[in-house]
């Protein structure tokens, strides 16, 4: 393998976790090549974009970017431009023509295109660079995809259309990956998929997420474990006893209920009711004690009615989630909500449900926090922002603080002054590691 010390990439990324994944695995790749990391697209030989269609706006902001590499493209026609992810999909024609200036279209973790044309544009012997798609320096928490794909087909979602049909890693694979990545200094882990507590339904073997759970609890040096997103109709009582009983399983669930009304989730193919939904969180919140609960929902989805609406707004007081991922529903080209339902909610009233779920949902964050003041927490430092060192408590909240000392990768205990809808403001009381799972364990 030829290494170049001059070539430099630079990856624009977008979307969820498990694009976040696919970038850094090609990073590990192009870092392999004896290319170096660029801040930003101009002063880069390479120059990558991992899309994402699931909403409209992801889309928008995809094709901004892709304009503005047009007239980068002519200042240096040497330089590559590729487009990955789910933007791209099986038919890549309509792309070409749009985007004639891009050199090479891949899809969700179709690396080979890119390295091929490396090797024939920039003569660099790519040989083997496949074999190791590690990160090469990892950041203490990292994200491990364990599912590839998505069999669930929900009405509005363009996801098993664009990265396929489920397939699951095997376990031996996995924690050997996560084992090596220890060893690079990972602290913590985040198992990925699209419906995460899907995994190993697919395999020849009888296995599941929580024996993949036990798996990755035993490796040395590992701290915490979280895994995203979680499907309701697959968590089970096998997975919710892990996350009681594991001492590095996070306790955060991210389980989206997408809408409060019966008739809206049978629409979006959910496979749940409203009351089964809510039953499940109790089942969860009575077996793991402060566990955090965070959601996705969807508003103005076809059909939805004022009254679906409020179905809506009355889970989220009913269960107050720490944290809610939402957005107004936005037809995906070739789902089954757009060849087959009408998009008869209009954009203002769509506009003005979203409103109404963001403060609501501000009013509960607020309160949730708020209540966290004058306790104290482990959390996990991250890093710094704004010269002020970050981490997560296990229930996912994001924790500010001060420190002279280096405090990365420690596990710090934290005594909580000050709150907000979205993060804690604390003071470090011991500034030694500590990976003991401490009395408040739920936070």
């Amino acid at each position: 393998m030829t290494n170049s010390n001059e070539n430099n990439y630079y990856i624009w990324t977008i979307g969820c976790q498990m694009n976040t994944a696919d970038s850094e695995r090609l990073s590990s790749i192009l870092s392999g090549l004896g290319f170096s990391e660029s801040k930003n697209a101009d002063d880069a030989n390479i120059v990558v974009l991992n899309s994402c269609v699931v909403r409209q706006s992801a889309e928008d902001k995809v094709t901004g970017m892709l304009t503005s590499l047009k007239s980068l493209k002519q200042r240096s026609e040497d330089t590559i431009v590729a487009l990955m992810g789910c933007m791209v999909g099986p038919k890549t024609k309509a792309l070409e023509t749009k985007f004639p200036y891009v050199d090479v279209f891949m899809k969700p973790q179709e690396y080979e295109p890119l390295i091929n044309l490396i090797e024939s544009q920039m003569g660099i012997d790519t040989t083997g660079c496949l074999s190791n798609l590690q990160p090469v320096k990892p950041h203490i928490s990292t994200h491990v995809p364990i599912i590839h794909g998505c069999d669930e087909f929900c009405s509005f979602c363009i996801i098993p259309y664009r990265r396929g049909r489920q397939v699951s890693r095997e376990i031996n694979d996995i924690v050997d990956e996560i084992t090596l990545l220890t060893k690079r200094g990972v602290k913590e882990v985040t198992l990925l998929g699209q419906t995460v507590d899907a995994y190993g339904h697919d395999l020849a073997s009888s296995t599941d997420l929580s024996e993949l759970l036990q798996s990755v609890n035993r490796i040395d040096k590992l701290e915490r474990i979280r895994f995203l997103t979680s499907h309701p109709i697959y968590m089970s009582n096998k997975i919710i006893d892990s996350i009681a009983n594991l001492s590095k399983v996070c306790e955060h669930i991210l389980l989206p209920f997408q809408a409060g009304a019966d008739s809206v989730l049978k629409n979006m193919r959910r496979g749940y009711t409203k009351q089964e939904y809510i039953n499940l969180v109790n089942k969860i919140r009575s077996q793991v004690p402060n566990v955090s609960m965070s959601t996705d929902v969807i508003v103005g989805f076809p059909g939805e009615t004022q009254a679906d609406f409020e179905s809506t707004m009355d889970i989220l007081e009913q269960i107050k989630f720490d944290k809610v991922h939402m957005a107004a529903y936005s037809p995906r080209p070739g789902t089954i909500a757009h060849r087959t339902m009408d998009d008869d909610v209009d954009l203002t009233e769509k506009r003005k449900r979203l409103k109404l779920v963001e403060q609501l949902q501000e009013k509960i964050s607020k309160e949730i926090n708020a209540s966290l003041i004058g306790q104290c927490f482990d959390i996990l430092v991250e890093g710094k922002h704004r010269n002020r060192w970050f981490g997560r408590t296990r229930t996912n909240k994001l924790v500010y603080f001060d420190s002279e000392d280096d405090m990365a990768g420690n596990v710090v205990k934290a005594h909580i002054y000050e709150s907000s809808p979205w993060s804690l403001n604390g003071h470090v009381q011991d500034s030694e590691p500590d990976a003991i799972r401490g009395e408040q364990h739920g936070y």
